[in-house]
């Protein structure tokens, strides 16, 4: 497979997982600030801003309508929803002979659906509506994607990016734990909350959900199932022939592996936000070692016999 159609395949996913991950991530925190009127929306505000990898002006107030704006329906902006969509839709161009005509069909409708302006009263419905339509391309590729080299470079971007959002998810708890976001309203914008039920069968409680969102082997959206994901892909991608493991990304991601299945919930709740800032530094140096792996920006021709 050409790299610049690996490329286009992973980030693919990684856009898709983000504009999903966005989406959640905003309707909790906005929906809290509408709903408690005791909490500082500036200071909030500007907190979700960091924790999305953004930062606000300091010369004025932000409220919910500038997040809004920057993270939802800003074109320009690398870390919104709108920004995503259409980065989304311009890698599946470039990949046009390898995704199917239904992938196709299904971004290009999104990005010409996507609004420029949310309504107040319709914020909740717009997240909504992006929830449904990353999960529709994913549910396209996940039924008409042979299991190639393809599936796994799509697969592989949408793991990292979902283990990341997990943990950005996570840091919207800890940022300010008295007025923070409860355990039900972050597990339900998971999309965990009956998952969750069914697995504690209880009210849920700190170290309960923390585990489960952090280190549940079987639910797809835990940062370790995320992160396992994608140490399977890149070893379907390149299996593992020689006796040391030299792969700079497979090693980032085991580290990680262990560091979450192998240490207590209790010590991983007692620095909760370092341990989340650690998942996304895995991820982004992951990122890394896939992209000068597999995704040369200059790659150098190398002849092998009469072979370019």
């Amino acid at each position: 497979m050409l790299s610049r159609i690996a490329e286009s395949l992973f980030w693919i996913g990684r856009y898709l997982e983000r504009a999903d991950g966005t989406a959640r991530i905003l309707d909790v925190h906005l929906q809290l600030l509408l709903e408690d009127p005791w909490i500082d929306e500036d200071t909030a505000c500007r907190a979700l801003l960091g924790v999305m990898g953004s930062e606000a002006p300091d010369a004025e107030p932000i409220d919910r309508a500038g997040v809004l704006g920057i993270l939802a329906v800003n074109r320009q902006h690398p870390a919104s929803i709108a920004y995503s969509l259409y980065a989304a839709r311009e890698n599946a161009r470039r990949a046009r002979e390898i995704i199917s005509s239904e992938l196709w069909e299904c971004l290009n409708t999104t990005t010409t659906r996507m609004p420029r302006r949310v309504a107040a009263e319709r914020v909740h419905e717009f997240f909504h509506w992006v929830r449904e339509r990353t999960a529709l391309a994913v549910g396209i590729n996940e039924t008409v994607m042979s299991r190639d080299d393809a599936y796994h470079f799509f697969t592989l971007g949408r793991a990292l990016e979902r283990a990341d959002m997990t943990a950005r998810l996570l840091a919207t708890r800890a940022l300010t734990e008295a007025s923070g976001p409860s355990w039900t309203t972050i597990l339900r914008s998971c999309g965990a909350y009956e998952a969750y039920l069914r697995t504690y069968r209880g009210v849920p409680s700190t170290r309960n959900a923390a585990e489960f969102l952090l280190i549940d082997r079987i639910f797809p959206r835990s940062v370790l199932f995320s992160v396992s994901t994608a140490v399977d892909s890149l070893t379907a991608l390149e299996p593992r022939v020689d006796r040391v493991a030299g792969d700079a990304a497979l090693r980032v991601l085991g580290q990680a592996v262990s560091s979450l299945e192998y240490r207590p919930i209790a010590e991983i709740l007692d620095d909760l936000p370092h341990a989340m800032e650690g998942i996304q530094r895995a991820t982004s140096a992951a990122s890394e070692a896939v992209k000068l792996r597999y995704f040369p920006s200059q790659a150098v021709p190398t002849w092998a016999g009469e072979r370019l």
